[in-house]
């Protein structure tokens, strides 16, 4: 009614308990309400206020569940409830779209129309945990208000017809949205806050009943004139950051990672050729009728009715016991048991592990149902279903120690500052990741370590994690660039030539050709063949015997219940199963079978007497995956087998990115130019930021009198204006995707440097972008525009990435920048890079036969290798040097596509491409920023 914004929402009224509306309708993604649909996660909230009972519904593609938000008990504020999947039904209820606001509350509490005291908390959707100080009391800080938001506190004092009053304001994606507006609200632990509102309610008084006092009463408290605020030691940010490298006085800015998935289950896919009436039938049905559309099945429904026909199809006997049984027939009941098979593991859906595609091939004309005219009717279609490729109990436990080791080791002097980035904006982080399932897990148990947070994965990757698909998916861009590079590796390994025989030298002998591969790779590839005919036996056996045993047992209808551990990556392994001598997670024999016969087949076609090379890097994935999580199986051979697949894969994979320096520079770029370019974007932001600041504070210094600068709000406004880089002046409309900055109240935040921060980019992806981004890093002086330059790369860190045969699970690049305040704004030295990067999970400790492997085995897993410099120590890699060297192979500001419409929920608060248009619109940036605010 008042023009204030609000989440957008609708009103579900039930008259009676559990009252059928049809006007309502609850799907397993959605609910709509006189056709508004909204999509999970949504919020519930009652309508009677007075009921705090505030529901949270996960979508099936995170996990699901549901989050009950509650008042204060103890220390926590809320409770996750994985089980829960459908909505209340027993009374009346607001349905609201749920606002991603990066895990941060703002409390808004007026007094009067003129005056809004706002303060920060950790928001209770992260893990309900509550942040209290050594007296018992909520973490909260003052914070800033940007004037619209000002405006707003006006709005709602005014509409209530109430002067003091409270709200909850949230922050979203460069916009704010008031909802829970409480009368009579008061900060509960606030001097300031009492302060003011003494004053604005003497002044209320004073001129509805004494106007000629009004003005001669001081408009502060007498006792308060001359009292300065001094920053709470406890809460100063420890050191502020100074490291000594080079003798002057630094500070960390910036904090840049592209971190690879952790530990997961070997990826696999089955391909076969369908024509039963069901499964085309089913095709029909989530196609919308058309006969010659492909068809995608991800959602729960859709899977269980795939599940439903297929077992109708499996046939009962086992395959090849019935000696007319035709060998295709065979392959086909075998692939059908296999899809079951997949579908019914672990008894759960999530469409974040398992995916079916359908698409048509032939098609044939029939007579319509009503006999008038003709239609067409699919006769034959390809499946292609996709699944493993799951994060492990033992990469959830590598990404949340790894999120520990960044917190207490990456930045320096910062004692506990990252943990308080909820309630200080001390810290600008951002997390994003691509589409992968195993990659947002592994996001959001990061996040859990780096933040020290609780409790299960689902609200922490819906809260705190972006997905950017297009910037951290996919290989397609390089595609032909890859395929050559493949062709190339295979005539290099096939004709048996040396590495380094091409174009390198014994100074550099990482620029040969084919450079890793080992010398004797075409006589590795028949022993290859056969330690892999051997496992696959061995498993075959064990595989033929679960099959027997299910069939007498329980037949073919078994579906275990759903387990919300194996959706999210268990955290404890599997003792019973190994213990039953069964394999490790919710594989079993029939399925670990499938996977080995697959490798078998395609490695080598006899008939054609060829090797597959493109098999080599899943063939050590499966030994890597069995050794680590199934050693307990004794598959003989199995360790012969891995060193024999670790010595091609060690070659094979880094050249199927380029066998080349200039081919891995090309492929690199076309694969990771956006994420280049955003990397670019976040280091310039960072220091145009910084820029501002120091100007400002130096404009601050030479005002004649410091109360003088204080009693105005143009400092705060100002440097509000300077600091957010990304909110440049814009139309109305573009202000749905500006990226922006919040703040501490400079005067009442107890921190010694409210107005700085530290900005943290973490991106997760996969091992195609890690590989890709490492190449153009080291190899980006051959191009021709920076011919002469030296690498960004030192030369020893150089033979140290040759040497470095796997860029396994947890490995990341690492770029910190700093600034030396000591010199000159305009000098190039003010910010300087440093670059690092992680090999990953350690295989090494696995081949001793000492305690340390016996305990790795026990626990199945890796530890992570800390991060090896890549420049020398006391070199000084500027940031100039570095956007000049990397801006060639980064995405221009042109090149960046219109922002999408998403349909439903397609995401994480999937990053809307024209937030980046918006950021690489300022990039180029001018050279020395502009120190005093105004536009550039």
């Amino acid at each position: 009614m008042f023009g204030i914004p609000v989440p957008r929402y609708a009103l579900v009224n039930r008259e009676v308990p559990y009252q059928e509306l049809d006007y309502f309708v609850e799907e397993e993604d959605f609910v709509e309400v006189l056709g508004d649909r909204f999509w999970k996660p949504f919020v519930e909230k009652p309508i009677d206020g007075d009921n705090h009972s505030i529901m949270i519904y996960y979508p099936s593609s995170a996990g699901g569940g549901m989050k009950e938000l509650f008042r204060k008990i103890g220390n926590r504020s809320s409770e996750f409830h994985p089980e829960v999947r459908r909505v209340r039904r027993e009374g009346s209820y607001i349905y609201e779209e749920f606002m991603p606001t990066g895990g941060t509350d703002v409390k808004v509490y007026t007094v009067g129309p003129e005056y809004a005291h706002a303060e920060a908390r950790k928001s209770p959707v992260v893990d309900g945990v509550v942040m209290r100080n050594p007296d018992g009391k909520e973490v909260r800080y003052p914070v800033l208000l940007t004037p619209a938001e000002k405006q707003m506190a006006r709005e709602v004092c005014i509409a209530f017809r109430q002067m003091v009053c409270g709200f909850d304001l949230l922050r979203c994606e460069g916009r704010s949205y008031v909802c829970d507006v409480n009368g009579w609200s008061f900060v509960k632990n606030s001097h300031k806050y009492y302060d003011d509102a003494a004053c604005v309610l003497r002044k209320m008084l004073l001129e509805a009943k004494a106007p000629h006092l009004s003005s001669t009463i001081p408009p502060i408290l007498p006792w308060k004139v001359n009292e300065s605020v001094q920053p709470s030691e406890g809460l100063t940010r420890q050191g502020s950051g100074i490291i000594g490298t080079f003798g002057q006085a630094e500070e960390l800015r910036c904090v840049i990672a592209v971190i690879r998935h952790g530990d997961r289950t070997p990826k696999q896919k089955v391909k076969l050729k369908v024509t039963e009436e069901k499964l085309l039938n089913l095709m029909l049905k989530y196609n919308g009728g058309r006969p010659r559309s492909e068809t995608k099945l991800k959602s729960a429904v859709q899977l269980q009715d795939l599940l439903d026909a297929t077992r109708t199809l499996v046939p009962r006997t086992r395959p090849g016991r019935e000696s007319d049984s035709e060998a295709e027939d065979i392959e086909h009941a075998e692939k059908l048991r296999q899809v079951k098979a997949v579908l019914e593991e672990g008894g759960y859906f999530s469409g974040i592990y398992r995916k079916v595609q359908l698409k048509p091939l032939k098609w044939i004309k029939v007579a319509k149902s009503d006999g008038e005219g003709e239609q067409e009717r699919p006769v034959e279609a390809l499946m292609v279903l996709k699944y493993g490729g799951v994060l492990t109990h033992a990469g959830r436990k590598q990404a949340e120690e790894l999120g520990r080791y960044f917190r207490n080791n990456i930045y320096p002097g910062e004692g506990t500052g990252l943990l308080r980035l909820h309630s200080t904006y001390r810290h600008d982080l951002k997390i994003y990741s691509s589409d992968e399932g195993r990659v947002q897990m592994s996001a959001a148990a990061f996040a859990k370590g780096l933040l020290d947070l609780e409790g299960q994965l689902t609200p922490i990757l819906v809260s705190l994690v972006s997905k950017d698909s297009s910037m951290l998916d996919g290989l397609d861009n390089a595609s032909i660039e890859m395929e050559e590079a493949k062709a190339m590796l295979n005539e290099i390994i096939t004709a048996g030539v040396s590495k380094g025989s091409c174009n390198g030298s014994s100074e550099l002998p990482w620029m040969a050709d084919g450079v890793g591969l080992p010398s004797n790779a075409s006589e590795l590839l028949p022993e290859l063949v056969k330690l892999t005919r051997k496992v696959t036996e061995q498993v075959k056996l064990l595989a033929k015997d679960e099959d027997e045993e299910l069939i007498e047992s329980t037949g073919y209808n078994l579906i275990l219940p759903y387990d919300q551990a194996k959706a999210l990556g268990k955290t404890n392994i599997d003792v019973d199963r190994i213990a039953a001598g069964l394999p490790c997670g919710s594989e079993g024999f029939l399925l670990m079978f499938a996977r080995w016969r697959k490798l078998e087949r395609d490695l080598y076609n006899e008939r054609k007497e060829r090797f597959d090379i493109t098999q080599i890097p899943d063939i050590y994935d499966s030994c890597k995956y069995d050794l680590l999580h199934n050693a307990h199986l004794n598959l003989e051979g199995l360790d012969d087998l891995f060193k024999v697949a670790q010595l091609l894969a060690d070659g094979v994979i880094p050249n199927e990115y380029g066998i080349n320096p200039r081919q891995k520079l090309k492929i690199g770029s076309k694969i990771a130019r956006r994420l280049l370019g955003k990397i670019l974007i976040d280091l310039r932001n960072t220091c145009e930021e910084a820029i501002c600041i120091a100007g400002l504070k130096s404009k601050q210094c030479s005002k004649s009198s410091e109360a003088e600068w204080d009693d105005q709000e143009g400092w705060n406004e100002e440097f509000r204006r300077c600091s957010a880089t990304s909110e440049k002046s814009m139309e109305q409309d573009d202000e749905d995707d500006r990226e922006s900055q919040y703040r501490l109240d400079p005067k009442y935040a107890n921190v010694k440097t409210p107005e700085r921060h530290v900005r943290t980019r973490l991106y997760f992806t996969s091992e195609s972008h890690i590989h890709s981004l490492m190449n153009v890093l080291r190899y980006c002086n051959l191009d021709e525009s920076l011919q002469g330059e030296d690498s960004l790369i030192f030369h020893n860190a150089l033979e140290r990435l040759y040497k470095t045969k796997e860029l396994d699970y947890m490995s990341y690049i690492l770029l910190r920048m700093f600034e030396n305040t000591e010199v000159a704004l305009e000098d190039p030295k003010r910010f300087r890079i440093e670059m690092a990067f992680s090999r990953g999970a350690d295989l090494s400790p696995l081949e001793k036969n000492d305690g340390e492997a016996t305990s790795l085995h026990q626990e199945h897993t890796l530890p992570i290798m800390g991060p090896e410099r890549l420049q020398e120590v006391g070199s000084y890699l500027t940031l100039e040097k570095t956007e000049r060297m990397i801006r060639p192979f980064a995405m221009p500001a042109e090149d960046f596509p219109p922002p999408a419409t998403p349909q439903g929920f397609s995401g994480y608060f999937s990053k809307s491409a024209a937030v980046l248009e918006r950021l690489v619109n300022l990039w180029p940036f001018h050279k020395q920023g502009n120190v005093n605010g105004g536009k550039k």
